[in-house]
């Protein structure tokens, strides 16, 4: 790959000085040219179907590039024979004849030739707009109690909503912060909120801080950067809640030590490491590092460079970040760095922890007659510098532990299990063949490679109710609970509604409506045991219509509401810890979700260790003798976990360095009798309700097959299949009364 006249040169000794040196005399004459973007440095970038992709060549005449085809970031490779050189990028693709024809004085020079000799290569690259449009924030959804990196993070800044993603957790030594961009932290004192179960929550305040551009000279002293400023771009946000946070990024797992960057070892060696990230808008993203100090915008006698240019990997899809990945964190991709070998380098050994690189902060949006268009690929500091100028640390080893994708472990493993305990033979048939869409399997969530659920992708039964519903149903939240320990009032002077249920006439949607309106509770009014009534009624008529789809559609959504019942922190007032101590309200998130998500397998032997040889509950008749179940496993969850205990053991780990550790000792083996209980519960109402509408009957064996998940995901996005249970809509009350012959009382005498 030498030019004629050019025979015998070794392009490939030239340094990244040299790159920057050539780039910096020739910017105003390339700036000027009318087709270029921005230029960079890098290495020359094969075209793959070129006759030395994969093979070097030793002498190959300079193509004319009225003779080339179009070469862009995603067509093209770097191998160990390309040579360094400066990249030009070009919104449109013209061949050399047709430039020379309009306007010779518009052609990109191949070589740039500085005073001292020094002859550096050019590279002409096209730099496609992104075709697809962003996706809604809202339409991505995240767990609701682990917060991390690669959550979203949001703003309010002149009445607008402004939407980035955390990056990863940094500490000064006093306080531990979420690192994201400045341009998505926003002004010091700002409020900064995540969204979490399709709500917004406060996660902290951003600090003084920050940093935004710095002069290049003052970052690289001794390369070349005549008025030129780096962007950097850099944020910090004290958590209030520290309890609610981990040190992984969603979707990709635990951090390293970062790739230590700075002015004397950053090398050419770069270009081509795989890197891996997790935007709150685009989800998992691939890619590669493609050029250093990519120069974008020149004003005002000024340009703005970006230390890292990041774009598509070959053989990933073409990368396509949106404006919501702002503040995301790349890391070397274990997966493809081992044994990678770089030009003029030595091998780079995948590492067991991933080990961050950069913070994006944004992509190239290029101002054109039409309007703007953002070029497809991602711009990012180096991490190491950023922390550096920021005086911070890298936080590693916070709450740690999780499976890679953290979330709803017991609402799946319960659901999962019911369906193997079943003993009536065509329903076991149907549920088994359906159990994929039911739930995760136990590889899936030890294994930790569950979901990260939006976009319209299919999610599994168990779990709609949180991550679909709780989203497009809002008022689906007060039948995810019921606070069967709350002292009542008035007439029902301190007695609870585990006391009044004792009596199974109080089942009653007038007397619950009663006892809340003692409390002056108007929101917040738990509706548990009637949601599972209400879904009992409707799988029994779905099956007498012969709707097998629906009946699995509803039974598999109701192991949601089941697994909600057997876990005391879901039916008792103290689902936060004691209302007047702030310091317990990250009890539910820490029992719940993080010590669940850190002992998954422990959690899955035990379950089915205990479930082995386990009879189900004699059958029952109508959705109120369902509520009645369900009532009967809160009273024993109660008895049998306290909730005070839950809180003591949460206490007393929150002040131990592994807290986790230490309320799974304390509260693990009666965690797993819950869940056995949950799991035997839920197959007995499954069983009762196929015998109630004579479905080993009825139904024939050619409609117990699997069902199609799209068909599934449509049952459960209509708003009338088991809409959401609500105490103040009469239209439950006359349909829950129609389906019971009891009466019942309206105030305790």
């Amino acid at each position: 790959m030498t030019h004629p006249s050019h025979a015998g040169r070794n392009f490939r000794s030239l340094s990244v000085r040299d790159l920057l040196d050539a780039r910096d005399a020739y910017h105003v004459h390339l700036a000027n040219l009318e087709n270029v973007v921005a230029t960079a440095i890098g290495l020359y970038r094969i075209r793959q179907d070129d006759p030395d992709a994969h093979t070097p060549v030793k002498q190959t005449e300079w193509r004319h590039r009225h003779q080339s085809p179009e070469r862009t970031l995603e067509n093209t490779i770097v191998q160990p024979w390309s040579w360094p050189c400066v990249l030009v990028f070009v919104k449109e693709w013209q061949t050399q004849q047709a430039l020379i024809e309009a306007d010779p004085d518009q052609v990109v020079p191949r070589f740039l030739y500085l005073p001292d000799g020094r002859i550096v290569p050019t590279c002409v690259i096209l730099a496609p707009e992104q075709q697809e449009a962003p996706p809604s924030l809202r339409d991505v959804a995240f767990p609701h109690d682990m917060l991390g990196g690669g959550y979203p993070l949001v703003t309010d800044t002149q009445g607008h909503e402004h939407i980035g993603s955390a990056g990863c957790l940094v500490t000064d030594g006093n306080n531990i912060y979420v690192l994201t961009n400045q341009h998505v932290s926003g002004e010091p004192g700002n409020t900064v909120y995540t969204i979490s179960n399709g709500q917004r929550q406060a996660i902290g305040q951003a600090i003084t801080n920050q940093l935004r551009k710095r002069g290049f000279a003052e970052v690289y002293p001794d390369w070349s950067g005549t008025n030129a400023y780096l962007n950097l771009d850099a944020g910090l946000i004290r958590i209030e809640d520290l309890s609610k946070w981990t040190a992984q990024i969603f979707g990709l797992g635990e951090l390293g030590a970062p790739v230590n960057l700075n002015p004397e070892n950053i090398s050419l060696d770069l270009i081509g490491l795989p890197v891996c990230a997790h935007g709150a808008a685009s989800g998992k993203m691939y890619g590669e590092v493609q050029a250093l100090f990519y120069r974008y915008c020149s004003m005002g006698g000024f340009d703005y460079v970006s230390e890292l240019l990041i774009g598509s990997r070959p053989g990933q899809p073409a990368l396509q970040t949106m404006p919501g990945d702002s503040g995301t964190i790349w890391c070397l991709d274990p997966d493809r760095a081992l044994g990678q070998q770089k030009s003029g380098g030595s091998p780079i050994k995948a590492p067991t922890l991933l080990r961050p690189l950069a913070l994006q902060w944004g992509g190239h949006v290029v101002q054109e007659a039409q309007g703007s268009a953002q070029l497809r690929f991602a711009l990012a500091s180096c991490l190491s510098i950023v922390c550096h100028k920021l005086d911070v640390d890298l936080v590693t080893s916070w709450n740690t532990g999780h499976r890679e994708y953290w979330g709803e472990v017991g609402h799946y493993k319960i659901a999962g299990s019911a369906c193997d305990i079943l003993q009536l033979p065509n329903l076991k048939t149907l549920m088994s063949n359906n159990k994929d869409a039911i739930a995760f399997g136990d590889d899936q969530l030890v294994q930790g490679t569950t979901h990260i659920h939006g976009g319209g992708q299919f999610v599994p039964l168990a779990d709609v109710a949180d991550l679909v519903w709780r989203t497009t149903r809002p008022r689906d939240e007060s039948n995810h609970f019921a606070d069967m320990d709350q002292p009542g009032q008035g007439a029902f002077d301190g007695q609870t509604l585990l006391d009044l249920c004792q009596d199974e006439h109080n089942v009653s949607i007038t007397l619950w409506n009663n006892f809340y309106d003692a409390l002056n509770m108007d929101a917040k009014r738990g509706a548990l045991p009637f949601r599972v009534w209400q879904m009992y009624d409707e799988m029994v008529a779905a099956l007498k219509q012969q709707d097998v789809a629906s009946f699995v559609c509803i039974a598999g959504t109701m192991a949601h509401y089941v697994g909600d019942a057997c876990q005391p922190l879901h039916v008792s007032y103290l689902h936060h810890g004691h209302p007047d101590q702030p310091s317990e309200h990250g009890v539910h998130s820490a029992y719940e979700t993080a010590m669940v998500n850190r002992f998954t397998a422990e959690i899955v032997d035990g379950v089915n260790q205990k479930l082995a040889g386990i009879t189900l509950n004699p059958p029952i008749a109508g959705g109120k003798q369902a509520a009645l179940a369900v009532i009967a496993m809160m009273r024993h969850s109660l008895q049998f976990l306290p909730p005070e205990t839950i809180i003591a053991a949460y206490n007393t780990g929150s002040q131990m360095h592994n807290s986790l550790n230490y309320m799974w000792q304390q509260l693990g083996e009666q965690t797993i009798q819950l869940m056995v209980d949950g799991a035997q519960c839920l197959a007995s109402i499954w069983e009762s309700a196929w015998r109630e509408a004579t479905g080993e009957q009825s139904i024939p064996s050619t409609a117990l097959g699997t069902i199609p998940t799209r068909q599934l995901q449509q049952l459960y996005s209509q708003p009338g299949l088991a809409p959401s249970y609500q105490f103040q809509d009469p239209r439950f009350a006359q349909e829950l009364t129609a389906t019971s012959a009891d009466k019942t009382s309206q105030v305790p005498a």
